[in-house]
């Protein structure tokens, strides 16, 4: 890497790195969401087996 070279790094890191990290926070976020998803639904599929017998 030269001189030269890290200006354009620098806009690379500019133009890709926010994008990135907020596409990483949202993963994050989403999968929390799923997991507590999963919870919720099991516990409704015990509630209705609960209430068959």
């Amino acid at each position: 890497m030269t001189l030269e070279s890290i200006p354009i790094w620098i806009s690379l890191v500019g133009n890709f790195g926010f994008p990135i990290a907020i596409t990483v926070y949202l993963f994050v976020r989403f999968e929390r969401k799923l997991d507590d998803l999963e919870k919720v639904i099991l516990e409704l599929s015990s509630v209705i087996r609960n209430l068959k017998k």
